[in-house]
């Protein structure tokens, strides 16, 4: 299915009250999801064909910036954090552009409704923001590293 297509079917979804939409056939699956947590577009590939989709081209990052930050400690348990996970399937940015600043750093305080990240799908930017006023206690993926729906992106605290 080509991105025309594909932005079609968009279209429908979000111009009707069809909440979810699925489409399969031998080489691909589509599935589209509306709800509180906005549009969700999983698109997958047949495995023979995934070796020859290109990657899109980033400049490197900052050797500060490229390594992850050191994880919490066993002893934090998962009770006192939260995560904030990947709505769609895509790239993980912490900055707008790589000159820019990163939207949040380790002990930010985040303010519900703000900018934590960006994940690229389909070459369009998508803000992801916290749903909650928070702490940012992790942050969980490399900038410019790939990430799957529902991914844990960064863990926090929730104020």
């Amino acid at each position: 299915m080509d991105v025309k297509d594909l932005k079609t079917l968009i279209k429908m979804v979000t111009e009707t009250d069809i909440t979810e939409f699925e489409m399969e056939n031998a080489d691909e699956k589509i599935v589209i999801k509306r709800g509180t947590a906005g549009q969700i577009i999983h698109m997958t590939a047949p495995a023979a064909m995934a070796p020859q989709m290109a990657m899109p081209v980033m400049p490197a990052a900052a050797p500060a910036t490229a390594a992850p930050v050191a994880a919490a400690t066993p002893a934090a348990a998962s009770d006192k954090y939260e995560t904030i996970n990947s709505p769609i399937v895509g790239t993980f940015y912490r900055k707008s552009s790589p000159e820019a600043p990163p939207f949040v750093e380790v002990g930010s305080v985040v303010e519900q409704g703000q900018t934590v990240c960006l994940v690229e799908a389909m070459k369009l930017f998508n803000e992801i923001e916290a749903d909650f006023k928070c702490k940012i206690i992790e942050i969980i993926k490399n900038d410019a590293a790939p990430v799957e729906f529902g991914e844990p992106l960064f863990k926090v605290e929730r104020l």
